[in-house]
């Protein structure tokens, strides 16, 4: 069997439930283990039957120490079982979210700040981290510097949040939003006044955009094998 552990709830979880069934035929078995503690507790105490892979889904956070100190010993536990163990290579949801491709487009987000702001942060992003000696710009850098603990992790949460505020595009509640994986609605709708979809899709060809994205294709690469 095998299993993927994650420490997202909500709209993380969700996502991770779409790669299972959009990706991998619904043959993974997802589960949710609460928090970055909860994951490490339940590797822990994990003896893998002889056919089992658990792939754990854990954020990388360099400038986060807590979340570091639990990320290199989960590493030293996997190493036990190299061939039954896997850690992927993620930052966290977020950055899947911030990252897509047609975010802007399809969110019809107009919050142009935020916009140029994503830019330059993803410019500065690597190896799961913002290097802020790559960014310029006195408004990002008085963005950044505005956080109380800095983290990667806290600012990439902070923009996509507000680049996804809109109840339908949402990444922060129980689910992930309803457009991200259902079909559009009727463009007609003036209501609709955060969405720049052009023509409708349906939600397997949206949530399967996003999966086929480079990030969610990074991430999962090792699932495949």
């Amino acid at each position: 069997m095998d299993y993927l552990w994650t420490e997202d709830t909500g709209a993380g979880f969700h996502y991770w439930q779409l790669v299972n069934e959009y990706l991998f035929g619904n043959t993974l078995r997802v589960e949710s283990k609460g928090s970055n503690q909860g994951i490490l507790d339940a590797v822990r105490e994990l003896k893998p039957l002889e056919k089992d892979r658990y792939f754990i889904a854990f954020d990388i956070v360099y400038d986060n120490m807590d979340i570091m100190n639990k990320y290199l010993e989960l590493r030293e536990l996997a190493e036990r079982y190299e061939e039954q163990i896997w850690m992927l290579d993620m930052t966290c949801f977020e950055y899947v979210i911030l990252s897509f491709c047609n975010l802007i487009e399809w969110t019809g987000t107009n919050k142009k700040d935020k916009i140029a702001m994503r830019e330059r942060i993803l410019r500065a992003f690597s190896a799961h981290r913002i290097d802020i000696d790559c960014i310029y710009d006195a408004a990002t850098l008085h963005y950044l510097m505005g956080f109380k603990r800095y983290s990667t992790e806290k600012v990439l949460k902070s923009i996509t949040m507000e680049l996804t505020e809109n109840d339908e595009w949402s990444v922060k509640g129980e689910q992930m939003g309803r457009c991200w994986y259902k079909d559009c609605c009727v463009r007609s709708d003036e209501r609709r006044v955060k969405c720049h979809m052009t023509e409708g899709k349906s939600g397997a060809d949206k949530i399967m955009e996003l999966l086929r994205d480079q990030e969610t294709q990074r991430i999962t690469e090792c699932m495949r094998k």
